[in-house]
């Protein structure tokens, strides 16, 4: 297949998931939006995935590209390319679907509890995840679901998955390895509610598990798009 990976700054990469669709020998092609490059049109991939950013999915005034990428999303679902949407790729697949964005309640950054619902339990791809899992989490924003959406899973903070059609948006970070970690907390370690070496420290113990666990989902979705 060839494979859209939708990049919003160099920390922010698609981690596991792009190493799974490179194994799985497809063709990653990514798109780094600041940069203002264009991809194709939507209907020329099998499969997209957007990935996070420090930015908010709502700050046209400070990162007008946002509305170009947003755009593309629309065009993305208009097509029914499969598409899977991770933290700010998430809350800018709910954009693009005309649903609410922004500051949420409570930030999570960290290790949090999701648990996902009867339908997530069910669905073929965030359904690959436990019931109740520990999921790695950095954002200060969140969306509504997706009118005619489902919604998959929940953290007790906010909505942390949903199911439109042929896309998949997660609140937490599936993708991320120990590299992407130890970046954000460099870049910007001052939103830690814990200490850097306390959160490295948590992550050294729960990432080999959670990127098993990252590889599965994504490996679902390459599947699923690849089935057509």
């Amino acid at each position: 297949m060839r494979v859209l990976s939708v990049t919003h700054g160099p920390s922010v990469h698609g981690g596991v998931f792009d190493d799974e669709a490179v194994r799985a020998g497809h063709t990653l092609e990514r798109w780094w939006v600041p940069l203002g490059s264009a991809p194709h049109g939507p209907e020329t991939y099998d499969a997209v995935m957007v990935f996070g950013g420090s930015m908010h999915p709502d700050q046209d005034e400070h990162f007008p590209w946002l509305e170009r990428e947003a755009e593309f999303l629309r065009g993305v679902l208009d097509a029914g390319v499969p598409a899977l949407g991770v933290c700010l790729g998430a809350q800018m697949l709910a954009r693009a679907a005309g649903s609410w964005v922004g500051p949420a309640e409570i930030g999570e950054i960290g290790w949090y509890d999701v648990a996902l619902t009867d339908a997530g339990g069910e669905d073929p791809v965030v359904g690959t995840l436990p019931a109740r899992t520990q999921a790695f989490q950095w954002h200060h924003y969140t969306y509504a679901v997706p009118d005619g959406a489902t919604e998959l899973a929940a953290s007790e903070a906010c909505t942390q998955a949903f199911r439109l059609r042929n896309a998949w948006g997660i609140q937490f970070h599936a993708e991320v390895t120990r590299e992407m970690v130890e970046a954000w907390v460099s870049e910007d370690g001052h939103e830690l509610p814990m200490t850097p070496d306390e959160l490295l420290a948590e992550t050294s113990t729960r990432i080999a598990g959670w990127n098993e666990q990252g590889r599965r989902l994504a490996s679902a979705f390459l599947q699923l798009a690849d089935a057509g």
